[in-house]
C-alpha cells in the first residue's frame, strides 16, 4: 500500500481520537489512513517509532480493533 501523501515520510501515524497508532507499511485498510489525514487527527511520532508511540500512550492498532472515539485534546 502506498502511504498517504501527508504522511509519506512516517511509517507511525496515531489518531488522536482513539490513542490508536497504525503501521502505514503493513496496514491494509488504506480508507482508515485517510479518513484520520482528512479529519485533521493524525500525529506522527519522533523518533518514528513504534516504542515511542507506545511511551505517549499509544497502543498498536490490528484489523477490527475498536476504541471508542473522542475529541483530541490538542
Amino acid at each position: 500500500m502506498a502511504r498517504h501523501s501527508r504522511f509519506e515520510h512516517f511509517r507511525w501515524v496515531g489518531d488522536k481520537r482513539t490513542q490508536l497508532v497504525y503501521d502505514t507499511d503493513a496496514w491494509t485498510e488504506q480508507s482508515t489512513i485517510d479518513e484520520i489525514a482528512e479529519s485533521g487527527v493524525g500525529i506522527c511520532f519522533g523518533p518514528d517509532t513504534l516504542a515511542e508511540a507506545r511511551n505517549r500512550g499509544y497502543t498498536q492498532a490490528a484489523p477490527g480493533m475498536v476504541r471508542r472515539r473522542r475529541l483530541p485534546r490538542a
